[in-house]
């Protein structure tokens, strides 16, 4: 189709615009030929008419589709033109942040002036191996091709790196340096790769300066050949040199900085070492001051100087030359400071003493006269004679600079000799990739001399680049077999003709410098005559004649003649130079050494180095005649000469380009200046790469991708089972121009345009059916939408229609009800009016009787009271006459009896005056008398005692008295205050008075106040009830509140779980990364280790003088007998000779029968033993009690005495049979074996006399407990006499009681045997032995001895009782609190007491917990020390009997008589253990694990019998107490476990299968430890299996550390497998087929996401881990220890799939999203299908899965942007951003994310703290774990199958 045809209405172009080069605009009307003006609207929102151009008619360029724009490779893009790269690159530089673009076979580079993370050791490890298309464009990428090419076709490569200064070159190959050192390694330990890094410091440091473009500026350009071996391992580097910018060294432009190193040595003046140099300020000299900015913002000169010197000691340049070198640059700057005086016009001198030409002199070791007087004079020579001219100021001091800048070249060229010499390698160079580091194309202001020289070599390389794409692009099209058709391409030979050919500008520069009086003028005016009007590209400026134009392939540039001939001589008088060749300074002269030539490409060494050749070196010096000729050889010469080496160099390598883009002028980070970015893309030749790819075919697809891609174009009918021929059916159809493209053999190539079209007409085709399908549906929503109005108006019909029928039932219903109404309502009218007349009848009725009832009633109450009134005075009158009637007759009766008394009265006078009356009357009054004596005298009594009584009471009554008086004055003081009282009663009612007015002034007050009252409750009655209002209002706002407060307090309560299942995570982190940390060391010492073995087997082979007979151990045996060492620290020198020298002779077996009768003896006396000192104790009781006892009952202590002589008898008797055994063992062992068995040495001889000597022990153990027994026996003997003998022996018994140890007793023993030893005749007059009497003896001694001991004794009961004394204050302190507990408790509710009373319970039984643990460890930690002291003593007493036995001489043995001992052997069951032969342990270990195959193993025998088996032969030396078996055979195991794994490492069975088995022999060395802690599962036969002599808890740290490395080394073997098929599977293939889109992918094709017969898809990535989960099952690994592998397994895929989707743009869409979610949802599944979805395997895909939703996820709103903060949780900062950045829409129904979306994020998540890194480490291995799981498998059921090949092993 025509390309007018695309030129539609909606269609984008792009126009030339002054301020932003190009500018974007949309057609508002479609163009049609002929048309001289397109109607455009621009993106500001502006109409424009467009004029096209009359005479050329070319329409503007066309803008590519949205889903094209921001590719990887320029290429890619449909429409391949200025605009369109300028475009792209914008929006991936500003909008993405991506500085690397392909275009092409160029990398573009834009310099980002910020630090990104895209550097990193994870990154280079992610682009290792990829290939260059599969990743997004990077440098790694380039430096990954160039190394793969390099190894894979086996030539030289060249990475060509140019651009603008401050573009970033020198970044960009420090980084492809840093790759190479980092992927390959070094070949030796020399480590050159980090010499090749080091050189980067030194070469910026003398190199580079800051400009006004860039702070590090390289000022030189520089070739760096990195070498290589044959393994493709760095073995060396060598480096070029270009063009230094000497004239830097004396001049600086404004804002510009001299040389790095100058300022460094000035910023470290301070140092010591530096004082010599006496520098100071950078401003103080002339050199570096002339810039004026001798800082540069964020630069540490001083850390900078420090750098440059460590760099320069890793090279091996030395102190002393390193010292030199500074003396040198110190010199340069200090000769910049001397200062000339004019004498005249043509001389000149320097002041007398001058002090900088003095310092100069000093530092550089020469003459100050001779250097002051050349420094001002110069020397001339003409045929016949020499002849001193002084110079002018002027000149001196031009000469003076060169002088400095020639030192300074000469020192540059010194030390990038060193530099190569230290990179040089002695090992032959198989390859080489070389790093070019040169300045791009410059055009200033002003240009001279350098600008052309830097222009020329861009040209070279421009031509060089122009015949490479062109070659490539050939290659291509004869690869696909189709028609080649020459494309015109720029050619710029006739630009390089101009310069470099006879007669070029070089020539004649070079002519001119030898002319005696040539100037710049006179070789500018023979340029002119030269090439003026006869080349194209040579001109001359219009108002100039001392410049030319030359128009480059980038530009045209104008040169300014002036300093042409100067530079291009670089002149420096010879004086000056020989002057410094006769310095004392040695370092000085060696700069002069005129040793270079120059050597082509042809005459390279054998090792494929090309020497390095210095640029601004003088020639070698021929004949002395030719002095001066050969020192003028210009420096464009040189220059020429290196620049055809270099690009001889390069021609012979495969070329890569960097192309650097300087973004703006203003080193402002991610701003992009389109001017700037353009002039740079033309001149580095992007631009001509678009402009031949354009020229032919850019688009290229292969047919699968077309197909898939275009299906959507394709009738059913099209597809054909070939897809090529489908897809050239269709193109046929779509394009009728057959010319616009051509079908290769693998591919389809279009041309420019062609692929927009096609990309249209998909556009089209899925616009349309996107109508169509929105027609449907929106017909189907509106039917639906219809029908849902539809039964929506019936509902309402029926809905209104009900409510009609509604009212009208209701108004009969209220007719009805009136009707009602009104009948109720006249009967009540009715019946009320009938209710009145009846109620007023009644009332009338009731007041009438009522009034005729009351007057009854009242005539009623009168007649009753008459009637009371009669009865009352009635009653009255009869009492009346009553008592009238009583009276008189009682007045009557006392008449009468007065009467009557009267009579009787004289009667008795008459009788008492006669005689005999009284006689009868004086009969009885003697006795009379004499009682009233008596009475009288009682009465007298009665008397005195009534006058006492009298007396006593005038006594009292005077007190009484004197009382009353005391009472009446008080009643009268009392009647005083009453009468004041009285008046103040009277006050009292008058006040009362007054206050009766008040109260009822108050009574009246108090109703007005009632009246208030009233009004004041109403209003109090409102106000409350306002309050309420108001009340309930605050209860609801209360409610609300402690909602609220609830929801708080569960928001803390949930925040402070968070926080504690933060912590505890973090904790497990810690722990983790310990585990990490040390199993990381391990990692290394394994490491280590092989190495020590790879460094071991090349020792041999290099020797290859094997020993007879020898056997070459493991390296690993080694490492263990060093770092595991099992014996304690006293008995390891003693061991190790034992371990060393075995005996050569066949070992004797081992008596076991007699062996296991010793053992059985042993521990039977120990028994009695116990059972002795339990005796003794229960005695000692028994005498403490019976001291009170002992008159009452003295029989019971003499049968206690009996008894105890019969256990001393028994004990005497039981000694006497233990030296008889003793002795008839030795005799048996002496008599069992040959000589040679019975020998000293012997090892069967060595085992029975151990266990005879501990034997012989125990017997004097026994013998010496039956002197303590009889001690006490004695003792007891002294408790029966006196008191004043007791003391001692209960001192005795307690002191005795005091050592329980045996070893005590015997002490104590012989220390009294030896001080008290009594006469020889006095010990047999007690008995034979003499024992008794010297116990005797020494316990006479013993008691002086023993006071001391009671003295302590008493002080530690002292210590005892006031230790109690506390505990009782503690108690009673306790139980005072408890008291007051228990009294507030009871102040407390029921409630809050019974949780108190719980609290407090729990307190104390928590206390009670924590004292009872801090107990048991306490126990635990001495019964382990306890443990270990026996086998340390048991250890001992085992040598040294040994020792006592060696001396024992074989002649004394063997002249012994010989007897057998008969001892029953008793038969046991089996016990579960395994005898070997010591000989057959090489052949266990050989068949059992060196030769086992673990298929055989894993398919036809229980999982982990190779464990078990070798658990059950440590079993049976333990049971023999074999220390060195023990040792020897787990030593084996390991060693040759680790042979196996390095033998066959990368078998992922054998290494799962030793896994296996290494941890099944730990978990059984665990299991039968005897430890509680491993015994809670064992059964009662388990637990008899344990082991008893050894413990081997270090060893089980050892194969602890041995499962670690075993476990790593499985990981790797996974990750290896999984490798390769994780980013096909899980990214690349298709799993749901036609989700994903294939866009165009441009020059650099990337992985086919269709599933060939090669690619991996998600089911081989399921199939592999079916593989592995089964192959561990099958060897019966640990379920935790499969979680484990499963979780690293899922882990690595995560991982790498993340990594891999972080560094590709094309992997970053919505369709991709939801392919990686239904790959992860698979592998989920397969997770549940083997029940290990608590593995935390899912947990390891959580950013995975994070990433695919990012990329599924609306992106648009805040909302969105706090939606995607809370959910990726588990992914950083920077891949959030980068995910979003790298978002690409794969149709364009898909939109992009907005940069001030990105922004939002980034705001949102500034607080979020992660880690910076972009990637995962795909290389991070969890720290592995191994829970004990203990076996219920029994020992003594495990039976051997012959097919393991151990029938020498016999079950025990």
């Amino acid at each position: 189709m025509a390309a007018s045809e695309l030129y539609t209405k909606f269609a984008r172009v792009w126009i030339p615009d002054p301020e932003e080069v190009w500018k974007s605009a949309e057609l508002l009307k479609d163009y049609k030929p002929g048309d001289k003006v397109l109607l455009l609207h621009l993106e500001e929102g502006k109409d424009l008419e467009y004029r096209l151009d009359p005479k050329t008619k070319e329409l503007p360029h066309l803008r590519n589709p949205d889903i094209l724009v921001g590719e990887n490779d320029l290429t890619a893009l449909s429409y391949l033109h200025e605009p369109a790269v300028l475009h792209n690159l914008r929006v991936r530089f500003i909008d993405s942040k991506l500085i690397y673009t392909y275009c092409g076979i160029v990398l573009v580079a834009i310099n980002p002036y910020e630090q990104l993370p895209i550097y990193g050791e994870d990154i280079i490890n992610a682009y290792s191996g990829q290939n260059m298309g599969d990743m997004d464009p990077h440098i790694f990428a380039v430096a990954e091709e160039a190394y793969k090419q390099m190894a894979r076709d086996e030539r030289n490569q060249s990475i060509i790196v140019s651009g603008e200064s401050g573009a970033g070159k020198t970044v960009s190959a420090k980084y492809a340096m840093r790759y190479f050192a980092t992927v390959s390694g070094s070949a030796s330990e020399a480590n050159v790769e980090e010499k090749v890094l080091a050189s980067n410091p030194i070469m910026e440091s003398i190199g580079n300066a800051k400009t006004t473009r860039n702070d590090n500026s390289s000022r030189f350009g520089k070739y760096i050949e990195i070498g290589f071996d044959k393994r493709y391992r760095i073995i060396g580097a060598n480096m070029r040199t270009y063009l230094l910018e000497k004239s830097r060294v004396v001049f600086q432009a404004e804002e510009e900085r001299n040389y790095h190193i100058f300022y460094q040595l000035c910023a470290s003046a301070k140092l010591p070492e530096f004082k010599m140099l006496r520098l100071g300020n950078a401003n103080n000299f002339h050199y570096t001051k002339q810039g004026g900015s001798p800082v540069i913002e964020g630069v540490d000169d001083t850390k900078e100087m420090a750098h440059t010197r460590q760099a320069c000691t890793l090279l091996g340049i030395s102190e002393s030359y390193q010292m030199g070198i500074f003396r040198i640059l110190a010199g340069i700057l200090h000769l910049g400071n001397v200062a000339f005086t004019s004498r005249d016009s043509d001389s000149c001198a320097i002041p007398p003493k001058h002090e900088p030409l003095s310092i100069f002199s000093d530092l550089m070791g020469v003459d100050y006269e001779e250097m002051c007087h050349w420094l001002c004079h110069r020397k001339l020579a003409t045929a016949t004679e020499t002849y001193i001219k002084p110079i002018s100021k002027l000149q001196a001091t031009n000469a003076r600079d060169a002088l400095a800048k020639h030192i300074y070249a000469k020192l540059f060229s010194w030390i990038v000799d060193h530099v190569n010499q230290a990179l040089h390698s002695a090992v032959k160079q198989h390859s080489f990739i070389g790093v070019l580091d040169i300045y791009g194309f410059e055009t200033f202001e002003i240009n001279s001399f350098e600008q052309f020289c830097i222009n020329y070599a861009n040209e070279k390389l421009q031509q060089q680049f122009n015949m490479h794409v062109f070659k490539l692009e050939q290659e291509e099209y004869m690869k696909e077999q189709i028609p080649w058709t020459l494309i015109d391409f720029y050619d710029n030979q006739p630009c390089i003709n101009l310069i470099e050919s006879k007669l070029g500008i070089l020539d004649l520069l070079d002519e001119e410098c030898k002319m005696p009086k040539g100037t710049d003028d006179t070789w500018a005016q023979k340029l002119y005559n030269t090439h003026l009007n006869k080349c194209a590209l040579f001109e001359k400026p219009r108002l100039s004649n001392k410049a030319f134009i030359i128009q480059h392939f980038a530009d045209k540039v104008e040169y300014q003649c002036e300093g042409f001939l100067e530079k291009n001589k670089d002149t420096v008088f010879e004086e000056q130079i020989k002057v410094l060749k006769s310095s004392k300074f040695k370092m000085l002269p060696e700069l002069f050494q005129d040793d270079e030539k120059a050597i082509s490409p042809t005459s390279a060494t054998s090792s494929g180095r090309t020497p390095l050749t210095r640029t601004p070196v003088k020639p070698t010096k021929g004949r002395p005649g030719q002095t001066a000729k050969e020192h003028k050889k210009t420096v464009g010469h040189q220059f020429r000469n290196s620049l055809h080496l270099l690009m001889e160099t390069l021609n012979a390598t495969t070329p890569h380009y960097v192309r650097c883009i300087k973004p703006n002028d203003f080193k402002f980070p991610f701003t992009f200046d389109e001017k700037r970015a353009v002039q740079q893309l033309r001149a580095c030749g992007v631009l001509e790469t678009i402009r031949i790819s354009a020229a032919g075919f850019p688009s290229r697809w292969t047919y699968q991708e077309f197909f898939s891609r275009y299906r959507v174009l394709m009738k059913q009918k099209d597809v054909l089972s070939d897809r090529k021929q489908t897809c050239k059916n269709v193109l046929e159809k779509l394009i009728l121009d057959k010319d616009k493209y051509q079908f290769g053999k693998t591919k389809i190539f279009f041309r420019a345009g062609q692929v927009a079209y096609l990309e249209k007409l998909r556009a089209d085709k899925l616009r349309a059916a996107c109508i169509r399908i929105q027609k449907t549906i929106r017909g189907w929503l509106l039917r639906k939408k219809y029908l849902r109005v539809r039964k929506a108006a019936i509902v309402v019909q029926r809905y209104v229609r009900g409510y009609q029928a509604r009212c009208y039932a209701k108004f009969l219903r209220r007719t009805k009800a009136a009707t009602i109404i009104q009948k109720f309502w006249r009967m009540y009218i009715v019946r009320k009016r009938y209710k009145i007349r009846r109620s007023a009848t009644i009332v009338l009725q009731s007041y009438l009787r009522g009034y005729l009832a009351r007057n009854r009633y009242r005539k009623m109450l009168r007649e009753h009271k008459a009637v009371i009134i009669q009865k009352w005075v009635r009653g009255w009158l009869a009492r009346t006459h009553y008592k009238r009637s009583t009276h008189a007759i009682i007045y009557l009766q006392c008449c009468f009896r007065r009467m009557m008394a009267k009579r009787e009265l004289k009667k008795l006078k008459i009788e008492a005056r006669s005689v005999e009356r009284y006689k009868k009357l004086h009969i009885g009054m003697e006795n009379k008398i004499m009682q009233l004596q008596r009475k009288v005298d009682e009465q007298n009594k009665d008397y005195k005692c009534l006058m006492e009584k009298l007396t006593n009471l005038e006594g009292i009554y005077n007190s009484e008295t004197e009382k009353l008086r005391s009472d009446l004055e008080r009643l009268q003081l009392s009647e005083e205050e009453a009468k004041i009282a009285t008046g103040r009663v009277l006050s009292l009612q008058e006040e009362i008075a007054k206050l009766r007015k008040d109260l009822e002034q108050t009574q009246s007050e108090k109703k007005s106040i009632e009246e208030r009252a009233d009004r004041y409750k109403q209003e109090t009655e409102q106000l409350v009830s306002n309050l309420k209002e108001e009340n309930t209002l605050l209860k609801q706002e209360k409610e609300a509140l402690n909602h609220l407060i609830v929801e708080q307090a569960k928001e803390m309560t949930e925040t402070m779980e968070k926080k504690l299942v933060e912590e505890t995570k973090q904790l497990e982190l810690d722990l983790n990364d310990e585990r990490l940390r040390y199993q990381n060391l391990l990692n290394e010492f394994s490491r280590l280790e092989e190495r020590y073995d790879d460094l071991k087997e090349e020792m041999t082979l290099m020797v290859n003088v094997p020993k007879p007979g020898h056997k070459r151990t493991d390296s690993t045996h080694s490492s263990n007998e060093s770092e595991y060492t099992f014996s304690s620290e006293i008995a390891e020198t003693e061991d190790m000779p034992l371990r060393t020298e075995e005996p050569s002779e066949k070992k004797v077996p081992l008596d076991m029968s007699l062996f296991l009768k010793l053992q059985k003896r042993v521990t039977e006396l120990e028994q009695e033993k116990q059972v002795m000192q339990d005796e003794l104790d229960r005695k000692e009781e028994q005498v403490l009690r019976s001291k009170a006892k002992e008159e009452e009952r003295p029989q019971i202590r003499g049968a206690e005495l009996e008894y105890e002589s019969l256990k001393r008898q028994e004990l005497e008797s039981e000694n006497k049979k233990l030296k008889n055994e003793l002795n008839e063992l030795r005799k048996a062992l002496s008599e069992k074996s040959t000589p040679e068995v019975t020998a000293p040495g012997a090892p069967a001889y060595r085992v029975l006399m151990e266990q005879l000597t501990s034997v012989s022990e125990e017997l004097d153990v026994r013998k010496e407990e039956v002197l303590i027994l009889r001690s006490q026996l004695v003792s007891q003997k002294e408790a029966i006499q006196p008191k004043n003998t007791m003391t001692d022996s209960t001192i005795l018994l307690e002191d005795v009681q005091k050592m329980k140890d045996k070893g005590e007793i015997a002490q104590a023993y012989i220390g009294l045997k030896e001080t008290n030893r009594a006469p020889a005749m006095d010990c047999h007059e007690l008995n034979e032995d003499g024992e008794l009497w010297l116990v005797y003896e020494g316990l006479k001694q013993a008691n002086r001895l023993l006071e001391s001991q009671l003295q302590s004794q008493k002080r530690s009961h002292e210590n005892e009782a006031e230790a109690l004394r506390g505990e009782i204050q503690s108690l009673k302190e306790e139980n005072n609190r408890q008291q007051q507990l228990l009294a507030q408790n009871l102040q407390l509710p029921p409630e809050a007491r019974i949780e108190a009373s719980l609290q407090h319970e729990i307190t104390r039984l928590t206390n009670e917990n924590l004292d009872l643990m801090e107990q048991l460890e306490k126990q635990d930690k001495t019964v382990r020390k306890l443990k270990k002291q026996l086998k340390v003593f048991a250890k001992k007493i085992g040598e040294l009997e040994v020792g006592q036995m060696e001396n024992i001489s074989p002649g004394q043995i063997i002249d012994e008589p010989i007897r057998p001992v008969n001892i029953p052997r008793k038969e046991k069951d089996f016990q579960g253990m395994l005898e070997y032969k010591k000989e057959d342990e090489q052949k266990l270990v050989k068949n059992l694990i060196l030769e086992l195959k673990p298929r055989g193993v894993a398919v036809n025998l229980i999982p982990g019998l190779p464990a078990y088996i070798l658990f059950m032969c440590v079993r049976h030396a333990d049971y023999l107490n074999d220390d060195q078996k023990v040792r020897s055979l787990l030593t084996s195991t390991i060693n040759s476990i680790k042979k196996v794994l390095k033998k066959r490492g990368d078998d992922f069975e054998t290494v799962s299968f030793w896994l296996s088995n290494t941890c099944r022999f730990l978990h059984c060395l665990k299991q039968y430890s005897g430890e509680e802690g491993f015994m809670k599962h064992n059964t009662s036969r388990q637990n008899e299996h344990c082991l008893t002599n050894f413990d081997l808890a270090e060893y089980r740290q050892v194969l602890s550390d041995l499962a670690i490395q075993i476990y790593q080394q499985l990981v790797r073997v996974l990750e290896n497998i999984l490798q390769p098929m994780i980013v096909s599977g899980m990214l690349e293939h298709e799993t749901i087929q036609g989700v994903s889109g294939v866009k165009p992918t441009g020059l650099r094709k990337r992985t086919s996401s269709i599933a060939d017969e090669g690619t991996y898809t998600l089911d081989s990535i399921l199939r592999q881990l079916n593989s592995f989960h089964s192959v561990m099952c099958q060897h019966g690994m640990d379920p935790e220890l499969i979680k484990q592998v499963v979780k690293q397994m899922f882990y690595i895929v995560g991982a790498v799939t993340l990594n891999n989707l972080l560094l590709r743009k094309d992997m970053c869409s919505w369709s991709k999203g939801m392919q990686i979610r239904y790959n992860v949802s698979q592998l989920e599944e397969w997770l549940r299908d083997k029940n290990l979805m608590n593995s935390g395997a899912k947990e390891t895909l959580e950013p995975l899965i994070q990433a695919a939703q990012l990329l599924q996820v609306k992106k648009k709103t805040d909302d969105d942007a706090e939606a995607i903060c809370s959910m990726c949780s588990a992914l950083t900062t920077a891949q959030i951003v980068k995910v979003l950045n790298l978002y690409t829409p794969v149709n364009e129904f898909e939109e992009r994310v907005s940069v001030s979306f990105i922004r939002t994020i980034q705001m949102r998540l500034r607080d979020r703290k992660d880690s910076p890194q972009l990637l995962m480490d795909a290389k991070h291995i969890f720290p592995v774990t191994f829970p004990f799981n203990p076996s219920s498998l029994a020992l003594e059921t495990i039976q051997i199958p012959a097919s393991l090949g151990l029938g020498f092993i016999s079950r025990v």
